[in-house]
């Protein structure tokens, strides 16, 4: 009798992927030019490399996007298909080397802290690889039913945008960097044409505090209380009643932010909107 396949972190290769990505964006930010992350990505995550190519079938499930279930199942059918090819003991050398890579470069635990957008996908994705060792059909039908919702429900646009985020690191290293930056800063950009003073602030706080938790709640929370003086001193200046109603409700709404042990990216981008706000009213 088989337990259930446990997802492991640190073995997943898209998690994997996506953690180097990121410690690219902080080591730039940091002007840190003895950081390995960007070598460290090349060397192991080609064409040549069997963890290249398996990321490449994460890439797939985690950015295709079709609207029938039925394509979505097939998809996924062919994905698995193709991760048996793989040379497996060829797969665990390069993993256990990546691995060796990152300890000799980076504080493990600050590595690994990093929260990662689509963390359930990715754990699913990594079940459906490891199937071999799960014969609970409940378990593999959970996993499958995951990420095939994933799937039939992610935009086409939003797939596009992941396309080229991902084909990036096959780049010279110049366009590596400015990828990995672009892959934070796409989250909150998209919703203003340009960033203001605080929110580039926010942003720099947010990557350079990425494993600090404590750090960056301390952030939010003063400037969260910063925020909410700014918008009440503009509530006088404000003569229609509609527009004060609904700015006292962002005051009274601010208080969210200061809530929960984690800082997690809804938050941050809720604060960016807060700015946002302050920056239109100074501008009446």
């Amino acid at each position: 009798m088989s337990s259930n396949a446990k997802h492991s972190k640190i073995r997943n290769t898209g998690i994997l992927f996506e953690l180097l990505t990121r410690q690219i964006t902080v080591d730039v930010l940091n002007n840190n030019k003895k950081a390995q992350a960007a070598e460290i990505l090349k060397e192991f995550f080609n064409k040549k490399t069997q963890l290249g190519r398996e990321y490449e079938l994460y890439r797939v499930l985690a950015t295709e996007n079709y609207k029938s279930e039925s394509k979505a199942n097939h998809l996924v059918e062919a994905v698995i298909s193709a991760r048996e090819k793989l040379n497996n003991s060829q797969l665990k050398r390069e993993k256990y080397n990546l691995i060796k890579k990152i300890k000799e470069n980076y504080n493990v635990s600050d590595f690994f802290m990093v929260r990662i957008p689509n963390y359930k996908v990715n754990a699913s994705i990594f079940k459906l690889f490891d199937s071999t060792h799960d014969i609970n059909p409940a378990s593999k039908t959970e996993n499958l039913f995951t990420v095939v919702e994933h799937i039939t429900r992610k935009t086409i646009s939003s797939t596009k945008k992941k396309k080229a985020i991902t084909e990036g690191y096959k780049k010279q290293e110049k366009d590596l960097r400015l990828l990995a930056y672009s892959i934070l800063v796409e989250k909150f950009n998209k919703k203003y044409s340009t960033l203001g003073k605080s929110q580039r602030k926010l942003l720099k706080e947010y990557i350079n505090n990425i494993s600090n938790t404590n750090s960056l709640k301390e952030f939010i929370e003063t400037e969260t209380i910063k925020v909410k003086k700014e918008l009440q001193s503009h509530l006088p200046k404000v003569s229609d009643k509609v527009t004060k109603i609904k700015l006292n409700e962002a005051v009274n709404q601010a208080d969210a932010l200061m809530k929960g042990r984690i800082v997690e990216d809804k938050q941050v981008v809720t604060l960016m909107r807060y700015y946002q706000l302050v920056r239109e009213l100074e501008n009446v």
